[in-house]
């Protein structure tokens, strides 16, 4: 076939690039009436969103706005971005909620309440789950929304290659959508008005990652190419506790909840060696300094604090993986090493993820909002996905309308009432937009 025959166009109001929470989520929250196109590199399965084990960070309650916000800047040494910190805290209860009236499956108490777990560098528990796979049961829930869309277009094994520019009425350089390859290899370019990149990580760089290969920093690299602003591309979060295995490819994680649920690291000769509910980039280190004085792979993580109830209530994947490696968590220790697991700098953003390229968002592990500092605290990475890519549709809407007149607004006002952005209910499109 000639290039020509083997290149198509598609035109839509919003191309979404990434099929994780963050994608997912800002398609839930535009207009239902929207042409959207999201795009998976790989299966829809194949993202990191869905590897999140320990759960999602929530505001507890009122007395926990300042230990939460505090836990986040210790862990991120004080390099935190204070506004998008500020905004994730202040949204996470409508977050949760919003995902809970999603069919998301969060674990309860005897009386029907949320339970809450601890992690590493919290003050308190704070952290929402469900088992130990909450990250594929919020993506899950997330996707099956999304299929349902009447406008929303997923296209599976479909690789972002370019962007599209062109310029608005004052003559700004802005993003004019992507350019894509599919499995086929087919060229596809993608024209929209509004462009989101929610491309993940960028752990399929490295030879130890927790991550899917197929996340090779994308987003960025081809941001970069156009001129948009990067920041903090070294800010790289090792996680402590990955089962060791001689085999090769993506190393599996030990969720991080399991420290806080009280299993604790210890060296050959069976002796605690540091504090395990230090942030992980503490803990990581004090796991390669005792392998370094040991000689050893590895050391070793023992489930003996946790009750066998909670084992097998709490950390059924986890049991479930280690009893096909051999080893059984409720009865022996597992030999665990640091790996490559979260990136922490990317595509700069503002508050409503909008990269420096007009009409180009970026959400999720691609991008940089401040929120992580130069370290994550543990399970804030869902929740701070979910929160930035509902700031990121909401501006895509105002700006969509912003040139409109009011009467303009009045008359869909009246032709279409409600407006429907995911689960929350905007009265009409002069709400919306903030228009008298």
């Amino acid at each position: 076939m000639s290039r020509a025959a083997r290149s198509r166009t598609i035109d839509c109001d919003v191309v979404i690039v990434g099929c994780g929470v963050a994608g997912l989520y800002c398609a839930l929250n535009l207009p239902a009436a929207l042409n959207v196109v999201l795009l998976s590199k790989g299966a829809v399965d194949e993202c990191d969103s869905m590897l999140a084990q320990g759960g999602i960070c929530v505001l507890h309650d009122e007395g926990d706005y300042e230990p939460f916000f505090e836990d986040t800047l210790r862990a991120g040494h004080y390099e935190n971005r204070l506004e998008s910190v500020d905004i994730m805290i202040r949204a996470s209860r409508p977050i949760i909620d919003d995902l809970v009236k999603r069919g998301v499956r969060f674990a309860r108490r005897a009386d029907g309440s949320l339970d809450y777990t601890r992690e590493g560098a919290h003050s308190r528990p704070r952290i929402v789950y469900h088992e130990d796979v909450t990250g594929q049961e919020i993506t899950t829930h997330l996707l099956s929304c999304v299929r349902v869309l009447p406008g929303a277009h997923v296209l599976e094994h479909t690789c972002m290659t370019d962007l599209v520019e062109g310029f608005d009425a004052a003559g700004r350089r802005v993003c004019r959508g992507v350019v894509a390859t599919d499995a086929g290899g087919e060229r596809l370019q993608i024209n929209a008005d509004a462009t989101v990149l929610a491309t993940g990580g960028v752990g399929g760089l490295y030879a130890h990652s927790t991550n899917f290969s197929c996340l090779t920093g994308d987003g960025c690299r081809v941001a970069a190419e156009h001129g948009v602003l990067l920041e903090h591309m070294d800010y790289v979060q090792v996680h402590p506790t990955t089962l060791w295995t001689e085999r090769p490819g993506r190393a599996f994680l030990i969720s991080e909840s399991a420290r806080g649920e009280g299993a604790v690291l210890l060296n050959d000769a069976g002796e605690r060696f540091c504090d395990e509910l230090q942030p992980r980039d503490v803990v990581s280190a004090a796991i390669l300094a005792e392998m370094a004085r040991t000689g050893s792979e590895h050391v070793w993580l023992s489930f003996e604090r946790v009750p066998r109830e909670e084992v097998e209530r709490h950390f059924t994947h986890i049991l479930e993986h280690c009893l096909e490696e051999g080893y059984d968590i409720r009865e022996q220790p597992i030999p665990v090493v640091p790996a490559q697991h979260y990136f922490m700098g990317g595509i700069h953003v503002d508050s409503d993820s909008e990269t420096t390229l007009p009409h180009l968002f970026a959400c999720g592990e691609t991008c940089c909002n401040g929120v992580h500092g130069r370290n994550r605290l543990a399970s804030n990475s869902l929740l701070e996905s979910l929160v930035f890519a509902q700031r990121a549709a909401d501006k895509i809407m105002r700006d969509r309308f912003e040139e409109d007149t009011a009467a303009q607004l009045a008359a869909a006002a009246r032709a279409r009432s409600r407006f429907i952005a995911g689960s929350r209910d905007v009265t009409d499109v002069a709400l919306l937009t903030g228009a008298e």
